[in-house]
Formats: C-alpha cells, sequence, structure tokens
C-alpha cells in the first residue's frame, strides 16, 4: 500500500499530519534520550505541531518553495522538528554533521547557497569564521538561547513562541526538491546530492520490507542525521510508516546502548558494522545478562559487514545481522541482506523486487558471474537522486546507458549475490563515512611546514579503512610529536575528526604522475608492501 494519499508526496506532510489522520496522534512518534539519560516522550501530534511552528518559522523569515536551509546539529529533537517543518514549506533541507570544520561547513553552505541554518550555540564559532565568505547566508537560528542576539542571529525559541502551531503542507508534487545531503570525492570539493519528495516511496516501502518494521514495532537508528542513514531510515522511513522510534543523543557506550536496547525494549536495530565490531570486543560478561528476546531484527549499514560479526551475533547475542547497502545517491536501500533471505556472512545480499543491478565493465560490456566490474543499477527507482547541485556534468557521466554507475566495484555469485570488491575512485570509508583524501591532502598543505601531501585509505579491523597521510617536509623542517599533533589537529578543524588521519608517514616526495596527479594508488601499493603495477606515467 502506498503512503501517498491523494497524489500528496510531501514528506513532511506524511510523517506527520497523515499518520495523526490515520488516528496515531497520541501514539509516541519518538522516545527522546539525552546523553545524560534524561527522557522525553512525543506523539504524532507533537512532531505535527512543532515541525508546523516551524514551517512558520522559515515562512515568517521570507522562505519560499526551492529555498535551501540547512540543519548543523548534533542529534535533537529540534533536528526532527526543523527537518520536516522545513520539507513541509517545500523549503529544500540539508543537514551538516554535527563535527565538521570550517572548510567542510563553508564547501556546502557556501555551494548551497544557504539562505539560514540552525545550529547550537557552541558551534556559533565555526560559523562566523566562515560566515564573510557566506554571502546567501541570512539568518543563523540557535536552539539554546532564549533571545534573538541580532536581527541575523535568532533564537529558535522566541521564534517558536512566536509562531502558529496550523500548517497546512501544499500539495506537492513527486518531483519536488526535498533532502539535500553532500558526499564526497576523490578530486574537488563535496558535491550536493539532491533528491526530491517522490523519495518517501522506496523510503517507507523499505522500511516496511527490508527493515520489516510494523506499526507495532520499537525501533531505533544510532545513524547521525547528517548523513543518508540518519534521514532516509532515521526520520522518513519509519515516521512515513507510523513506527515509534528511540533516538539517543549519546554517543558509543557498550553498556548504555545494550541498556536502552533492554529498558526500551527495541524491537529493530540499524547500527554500523564499526560499532557493532567495537561491540564484538567488549568483555562477554558486559552484555551476557541482558534481555534481548524483544529485539526481533538487527540491520547494519556504511561498509561491509565482516563475516567474523555475524558468527559473534549469532553465537552472543541470538541474532543474525542483515547487511544492507546503498549510497546517499541512491537515497535507499537497493541491495541487501533480509528476513527470507539466505545470509551468505560477507555479501551485500540480492537486488530488491524493482532494483536491476548489473555488474559492467569499463568499456560497458555487461558481465557474468564471478566477474568483478563496475557495480550499476538500472536507473528509474523512486528514491533516486535528481542531481548534483550546481554540477549537471558531473551528473550526467554518473549515467551510461540507463545505467547509474555506483563507483563500488562488485562481483555478482551463480545465485545472485552481490559481493563488494572496493572503490573504483579513491574516497576513503572509514567507519562508514566517506572521506575525501583531497580534502584531507589541502588542509595539510596548509600547515607551513608541509610541502607535499598524499591521503590514502588503508585496511582496518575496526574502521573497516584508516586514513593514511604521507607528507614531505618543506626543507629545514624536522619532524616532531609537536607538529605531527598540529597536522591532527588542523585537519580536524578544517574537515572534521572523523577525517583526521590515523597514521602519518614522512617521505622524501609524494608520487605524482606527469601531469601531476598525485599516484595514490602508488602509495597505497607501497604501504601495503604490494606491486605497484604499471608506473610508466610516473614523474620522473
Amino acid at each position: 500500500m502506498s503512503v501517498v494519499v491523494n497524489g500528496q508526496y510531501n514528506i513532511g506532510h506524511i510523517c506527520t499530519r497523515q499518520q495523526c489522520d490515520l488516528g496515531m496522534g497520541e501514539k509516541t512518534a519518538f522516545r527522546w534520550i539525552s546523553a545524560h539519560q534524561d527522557r522525553a516522550d512525543y506523539t504524532f501530534n507533537d512532531l505535527d505541531r512543532e515541525s508546523s511552528r516551524f514551517a512558520n518559522v522559515l515562512q515568517m523569515l521570507g522562505f519560499t518553495a526551492g529555498d535551501i536551509f540547512f540543519t548543523f546539529l548534533p542529534k535533537a529533537p529540534e533536528q526532527f522538528f526543523a527537518f520536516l517543518g522545513a520539507l513541509k514549506l517545500q523549503v529544500i533541507c540539508g543537514t551538516l554533521f554535527s563535527n565538521f570544520g570550517d572548510d567542510a561547513i563553508l564547501d556546502r553552505l557556501g555551494d548551497a547557497g544557504a539562505k539560514a541554518v540552525i545550529t547550537k550555540k557552541s558551534f556559533l564559532k565555526k560559523l562566523t569564521r566562515v560566515r564573510p565568505q557566506l554571502p546567501s547566508l541570512q539568518y543563523i537560528i540557535l536552539t539554546d538561547i532564549d533571545e534573538h542576539q541580532s536581527a541575523e542571529i535568532l533564537s529558535y525559541a522566541a521564534l517558536m513562541r512566536e509562531a502558529s502551531e496550523d500548517f497546512t503542507a501544499p500539495l506537492t508534487p513527486p518531483e519536488t526538491p526535498s533532502v539535500l545531503h553532500y558526499t564526497s570525492g576523490s578530486t574537488g570539493k563535496p558535491k550536493g546530492v539532491l533528491h526530491a519528495h517522490r523519495s518517501v516511496l522506496h523510503q517507507s516501502m523499505t522500511a516496511a520490507k527490508v527493515l520489516d518494521l510494523t506499526q507495532f514495532d520499537i525501533y531505533w537508528c544510532t545513524a547521525d542525521q547528517g548523513w543518508v542513514t540518519g534521514t532516509s531510515y532515521g526520520i522518513i522511513g519509519p515516521w512515513s510508516l507510523g513506527v515509534t522510534q528511540i533516538h539517543y543523543g549519546g554517543g558509543y557506550d557498550a553498556k548504555l546502548w545494550f541498556d536502552v536496547l533492554q529498558k526500551e525494549a527495541v524491537t529493530i536495530w540499524y547500527s554500523a558494522p564499526t560499532a557493532l565490531r567495537m561491540l564484538m570486543r567488549e568483555d562477554a560478561g558486559l552484555y551476557g545478562g541482558y534481555d534481548l528476546s524483544k529485539l526481533r531484527h538487527i540491520y547494519s549499514v556504511g561498509e561491509p559487514l565482516n563475516p567474523e560479526v555475524i558468527t559473534w551475533a549469532r553465537a552472543a547475542l541470538g541474532k543474525d545481522i542483515y547487511d544492507t547497502w546503498f549510497q546517499t545517491e541512491t537515497g535507499g536501500i537497493m541491495i541487501s541482506n533480509r528476513p527470507g533471505l539466505q545470509i551468505r556472512p560477507g555479501s551485500m545480499g540480492t537486488p530488491l523486487e524493482g532494483i536491476e543491478a548489473a555488474i559492467i565493465a569499463d568499456d560497458g560490456e555487461v558481465l557474468g558471474d564471478g566477474m568483478t566490474g563496475n557495480l550499476c543499477l538500472k536507473s528509474g527507482w523512486a528514491s533516486m537522486f535528481t542531481t548534483y547541485l550546481n554540477n549537471p556534468v558531473v551528473y550526467g557521466q554518473k549515467f551510461k546507458n540507463g545505467y547509474y554507475y555506483t563507483g563500488d566495484t562488485a562481483v555478482r555469485d551463480a545465485e545472485g549475490y552481490y559481493w563488494f570488491k572496493g572503490r573504483s575512485d579513491d574516497v576513503i570509508n572509514t567507519a562508514g563515512h566517506l572521506i575525501s583524501p583531497f580534502e584531507v591532502e589541502s588542509a595539510l598543505l596548509e600547515i607551513p611546514e608541509v610541502a607535499e601531501s598524499g591521503v590514502i585509505g588503508a585496511p582496518d579491523e575496526l574502521l573497516f579503512e584508516k586514513v593514511v597521510a604521507f607528507v614531505n617536509l618543506h626543507e629545514g623542517c624536522t619532524w616532531s610529536r609537536e607538529l605531527e599533533v598540529k597536522l591532527r589537529l588542523h585537519v580536524s578543524n578544517r574537515a572534521s575528526s572523523i577525517a583526521t588521519p590515523q597514521e602519518i608517514i614522512v617521505v622524501d616526495s609524494v608520487p605524482k604522475n606527469k601531469s601531476g596527479k598525485i599516484m595514490r594508488r602508488l602509495l597505497k601499493a607501497r604501504y601495503l608492501g604490494q606491486d605497484a603495477g604499471d608506473i610508466s606515467t610516473l614523474e620522473e
């Protein structure tokens, strides 16, 4: 059954008012658990009222359909009210990861031409530093001040006090722009992945058919709303089905996580392989005494799931873990393991009904079983992105002969299961976050002592890939612990804490080809002790 009623595709409406109209207004939409373990319940009536207030706030500030608004928040109830309120007004909503540094913020807000951002007072310094370079940014809304600081730095509380709780989303066609996420590439700036309100069709369907969510479930997705999983499956998918969610504001803490699973009687849990690997390393006595009998399914997303984690979960928790695969660009799950399908540990699973996947060679030949090539999807699914914002040429390059080229390489076995092999570019997947080596290299070059830099991803048991940086120092500069700390801090402040190199190696030179491009493939081969292959283009 489609979640779209009478041609209304508006995600904000479907996740709030529509659930109330279906008789679930008094049902708990989410239980908010703060990092300090304070709890507060919000019904679908609350979610509808607060998101409607925020839609009116944006309208009072002069927002109209198609304007771009960003959230820059840690996990918090205001995240959901602002996100859904913006979508109700047909405003495009982007989300920023709360650990982003100055450059990452500037790149995204600048490229999007964001008109306003909602954030916390503690993040204001970052925004203030880059604001002179953001001519389109008119307002900064702070969630933790009671009164407006100025005509441009506004209080969320004061704005919401003035706003009416009555708002009816305009009839929203399926192609209306909705959510904007930025994704890293191996070269150049991050690309703005723009989605449309029609994505709710696929996100709702996969929440029901893959995650197996029903109106009787208690669901917990640990993903941050700065990333696509946190919006597609931490907001849109479950609430389009009227599902009660748990949202926890703290970070990883094994005991607290298991406390939440048991105390809140979580039935469906969606997390990341890195978090599951961290749990696997904990003392078995930590989780052995917990009652997880209510927990029906565990799912993972963001990076390949090691077979050892599945084996551990079966032995330690008595549960299977179903790995799922999708991307920022796909907007929702495309290939997955799921209930009713036999798990092949280490595989991505099989494509969902209606999703046509293929393994295609660089020359366009569709490859058979057992052959490694580009993982591609036949275009046309409901949650497919509509463009790279301000970058239609690169968007067009992602499609050939009706197929979307994902940038991943994979192989399909004779039973139709897909197996991830790697990225066809240099993007680093660390703990489920895609990191651009270019961004890290650029940040390192801003340090006066650094003459050259090259960055790769290397295999890591916990993170899947770790960030490894190679630096060549200017003549007369010496390596020291102080310089190492300086480099790490600078990358963290400019890009994000996740992009901070796990390892920094000083080299005499960074290999480049004759056109000056860093040969990351050669750096990686040297680091791993592998054959470097063809080096005929190496700069002499």
